[in-house]
């Protein structure tokens, strides 16, 4: 196999923006126990960020880990979300709090976080790529990269602006595979012609791929009935090549074994097995979602200033899965970045330009009784 940064980093990685919590605290003793396993069973890549768990995570990763254990039998990755922050300083203030937080000594992996959209843009503004860069060459960051949540021609954009960048860190399930509003399988192409190896967030989809839809998991059933549901995911993304590894957010002690159990004797999906999961793709996009194609054309002329694609992601999170709270919780993030569905006026002009002929107007309307109530 080919030589690349983070070719021999175990394939799994340990994802901590789900941490089990005790009412809003986080669980730190179940949460130790997780670390031990996970470094028991060799696996050495932690990631958190800044804002995760509103910087509970980062903390718990100074208790858990960092005072627990060696500094160098691990790696860890936390990122910077300059969009959030309101100015300049304030953006790299988040990097020595970051430090601080983790009480870690350097990064072995940092990311700009959530670049895409309207959020590229502020980290140009506060002259973030330059900052970080300064932070690699004071030895504070060993590797650097980011993470995205958007389209292939943009990924591409940026990795020509930025080559630079040494790593990726992109959504890549087999639900969102050929998802023409997440396009994983052109991403991650993106990412190779670039020759950039990929950190992979979201294997189970926000945990939906770990209780899939009735005919999805019937499916499975049949093929493997002693294979769980996420084992199916999780092999599916750690079967790409050019892998960092592959990042499980993990909340509790029953999932970490789960997903060791799986890893620990990791093989790569066989034919008959890759049929099986292109069956379980066609279940899923036969699923009576939304057919919103993410192109965005129905946002600049919203007099309310409503994301309708991110609206219609939670819906579809409800329509496909069947995931109230995931549903809910996307709703939020949708009502974060535009208004709610229901400031909807009804006056057309987003039907006028989809090029999908929603009734956008109805499904608002349908989104404002099951994610507002």
């Amino acid at each position: 196999m080919q030589d690349y940064l983070g070719k021999d980093i175990p394939k799994l990685g340990f994802g901590l923006m789900r941490l089990p919590m005790l009412e809003d605290e986080v669980d730190i003793e179940q949460t130790k126990q997780m670390v031990d396993l996970f470094l028991e069973h060799g696996y050495t890549y932690f990631d958190t960020a800044w804002g995760y768990l509103g910087g509970k995570s980062e903390a718990a990763v100074k208790t858990a880990l960092v005072d627990r254990h060696p500094r160098e039998s691990f790696q860890l990755a936390t990122k910077l979300p300059a969009w959030s922050a309101s100015t300049e300083a304030e953006a790299k203030e988040m990097f020595s709090t970051s430090l601080a937080r983790t009480g870690a000594g350097y990064f072995d992996f940092y990311l700009l976080h959530n670049l895409g959209d309207t959020r590229t843009k502020f980290f140009d503004d506060f002259h973030i790529w330059d900052f970080l860069a300064e932070q690699k060459a004071k030895g504070l960051i060993r590797h650097l990269g980011f993470s995205m949540h958007d389209k292939a021609d943009q990924l591409d954009a940026v990795l020509t602006m930025h080559p630079e960048i040494e790593f990726v860190q992109l959504q890549i399930n087999y639900a969102d595979w050929n998802s023409p509003s997440v396009e994983s399988r052109k991403c991650y192409e993106v990412a190779r012609k670039h020759q950039k190896p990929v950190v992979i967030m979201e294997p189970v989809r926000g945990g939906n791929l770990a209780e899939p839809p009735k005919a999805v998991a019937e499916l499975f059933r049949q093929a493997n009935p002693e294979a769980s549901f996420a084992s199916w995911a999780l092999r599916y993304a750690a079967s790409l090549e050019g892998l960092v590894t592959v990042l499980s957010g993990m909340s509790t002690l029953g999932q970490m074994q789960d997903n060791l159990a799986t890893m620990d004797s990791f093989k790569p999906l066989d034919t008959a097995e890759r049929a099986v999961i292109e069956k379980a793709q066609a279940l899923l996009e036969a699923s009576p979602s939304i057919p919103c194609t993410n192109c965005s054309y129905c946002v600049p002329d919203c007099p309310q200033g409503i994301n309708i694609p991110l609206v219609f992601s939670a819906m579809n999170t409800w329509l496909v899965y069947e995931n109230m709270p995931a549903a809910k919780g996307n709703y939020g993030w949708a009502a974060a970045n535009g208004a709610k569905a229901s400031a909807c006026v009804a006056c057309g002009q987003c039907e006028q330009a989809c090029p999908q002929h929603i009734h956008i107007i109805d499904e608002l309307k349908r989104a404002t009784e099951l994610l507002e109530v």
